[in-house]
């Protein structure tokens, strides 16, 4: 019986502070990636064993994972490195986590439901802030009112975002936005509806963006209307606006190549004391075509922070057997209140 587990992409910033509160938590997984430096030092300073392997090396993955039970994949951005992964899971038989918030790959993944739950295997991506919180909350509030028919989730909160996070962000800014009409996925422009949002503190102005949930928060509650807000500043709002002009520009490889470049310069990500301090807020709203209505809130750890924690919580339970084969949301694998489990996370009902 296989009970290790392989982190992959651990020399990324996700994925070694992943790596440091496992190690915390009195877990070892094993850690891998492409670059034989960043993570052989990772695991010399944390005592683990450690893989190196790419992507492209089908019968590198396979033997890497030979007596691996379950894969947590930190390295994206996941439209380019899921498949492969996924392949190999399938493959190997083993179970598949990542933390992606790219609504084409929860798709993607979607659709091999039967191949997964012929191999015995269970694919859940979106494992950490994207899509725990937010999907146990979609789940809930389906809960409260199971007549509803519309559903709006807001976030709030991120701290600096780190380099593989900025990178997807980059890569996918001129494809505009993604909201759910009537059970289908549909493009909209980038912030393409502004509201007022109150996450605790006061009212908030939000726009729509295309986070994950309009993949997952449907497959969880079968609500077929879905929209996503983000509170952002001002300076962003334009930016996402302005995108809708210059997305061809925006998506030229000499724009690309100069936006990662500054990606680079930046710091990998929120420091320790940031993300101690920080916080991660969430508001949603059900409605049903009676005049039904019902809002919650939750409150959560910092957004990177939260991704450890809820990720390493989901590969315990897999580790224990505690897993349905096929494609999982969180809250479908967990229940809605998995993310009560979590240290830190409240939730308000109003």
């Amino acid at each position: 019986m296989k009970t290790n587990f392989l982190l992959y992409g651990a020399n990324g910033y996700t994925g070694a502070l992943v790596a440091r509160i496992a190690a915390e938590r009195g877990m070892r997984p094993i850690l891998a990636g492409r670059d034989a430096e960043k993570v052989g030092e990772l695991a010399q300073q944390l005592g683990f064993e450690h893989r190196v392997f790419s992507l492209d090396d089908k019968t590198a993955i396979d033997a890497a994972l030979a007596d691996v039970a379950v894969v947590l994949h930190c390295a994206g951005p996941f439209s380019r490195t899921s498949k492969s992964m996924a392949d190999a899971c399938i493959r190997t038989r083993t179970h598949y986590l990542d933390i992606t918030g790219e609504a084409a790959v929860f798709e993607a993944l979607h659709a091999r439901n039967d191949e997964a739950r012929e191999a015995g295997v269970m694919l859940l991506p979106g494992a950490g802030f994207d899509v725990v919180p937010s999907d146990c909350l979609a789940a809930h509030l389906k809960r409260r009112l199971p007549s509803a028919t519309h559903l709006a989730l807001a976030i709030r909160g991120l701290t600096r975002i780190s380099h593989g996070t900025a990178t997807t962000m980059v890569e996918n800014i001129h494809h505009g936005g993604l909201v759910r009409r009537n059970g289908k996925l549909t493009p909209v422009p980038a912030a393409w509806k502004t509201r007022e949002i109150d996450y605790g503190d006061g009212a908030r102005t939000a726009v729509t963006i295309p986070w994950g949930d309009v993949v997952t928060a449907y497959y969880s509650t079968g609500i077929p209307n879905i929209e996503v807000y983000s509170a952002l500043p001002s300076s962003i709002r334009f930016m996402m606006k302005a995108s809708r002009i210059f997305g061809s520009l925006l998506a030229s490889s000499v724009v690309q190549r100069f936006l990662k470049k500054r990606i680079k310069a930046q710091p990998a990500g929120p420091s320790d004391e940031e993300r101690r301090r920080g916080a991660s807020f969430l508001w949603g709203e059900v409605k049903d075509g009676a005049g039904g209505s019902a809002t919650s809130r939750l409150r959560t750890p910092e957004g990177y922070t939260l991704t450890a924690l809820a990720a390493l919580a989901i590969v315990e339970k897999v580790l224990a057997g505690d897993f349905t084969a096929g494609y999982q949301t969180p809250s479908l694998a967990y229940g809605a209140d998995f993310i009560l489990q979590i240290e830190g996370v409240t939730r308000e009902d109003l």
